[in-house]
């Protein structure tokens, strides 16, 4: 294993195995809204190395350590850590504006940073096709990307779960625009892309915008 990912996996472990026995620990690090606003900013980093269990922590990190080799390769294992935290504190920072309103919102998880590395291994590497356990046929990473976005839009909305769907958005967008900003050669080399992956996240901010989430 590449040894940036191996600690950012081994560290992520160890905390949040810390949390899982440790309930004070968990309490003091998780991303709550309150406290975030009463200046407990280091909350915005330290939740993404918490989960609520070990199917939550496994499904996070197995995901990271199938996509972020690609992300590793393509740039380096510093862009790749810039791309895991910047998606991380995306995810957060939209999560903090979407909920500034309720001072009892609470959430854990690496699931913004691991979805910025996502985003970044699409753009990246545009003919990627993922193989889910319940669907037996190969589905284009892209195809994949839209529709779980377009479902976090709809967890937004909804808002009846204990889902960090607004976290999982922003991670979305960091991964997204760093990558961009990194390679900007995607835009000409893969327009149709760009704009598909672009499509959700404009009808976000226009939700946003005419107050309908």
């Amino acid at each position: 294993m590449i040894p940036i990912l191996l600690v950012v996996i081994l560290v992520t472990v160890l905390v949040s195995f810390k949390g899982f026995n440790d309930p004070s620990f968990f309490s003091k690090y998780e991303f709550h809204i309150g406290r975030i606003q009463n200046g407990e900013k280091y909350r915005m980093i330290s939740s993404g190395f918490l989960h609520a269990d070990i199917g939550h922590l496994f499904f996070n990190m197995f995901t990271l350590y199938m996509f972020a080799p690609i992300v590793i390769s393509y740039y380096s294992s510093f862009y790749f850590i810039l791309i895991y935290a910047g998606s991380l504190l995306v995810g957060n920072v939209l999560t903090l504006s979407f909920y500034k309103n309720n001072p009892y919102y609470r959430a854990i998880g690496a699931s913004g940073a691991v979805m910025g590395v996502l985003y970044a291994s699409i753009l990246l590497n545009p003919g990627m096709n993922l193989y889910l356990f319940f669907i037996p046929i190969p589905i284009p990473a892209y195809i994949f990307g839209i529709g779980y976005l377009s479902y976090s839009i709809y967890g937004m909305k909804k808002n009846n779960d204990n889902i960090g769907h607004a976290a999982h958005f922003g991670g979305a967008i960091g991964g997204f625009v760093l990558t961009l900003i990194k390679s900007p050669e995607i835009i000409s080399n893969e327009p149709i892309l760009v704009g598909l992956l672009l499509i959700p996240i404009i009808v976000l901010f226009v939700l946003i915008k005419t107050n309908k989430l």
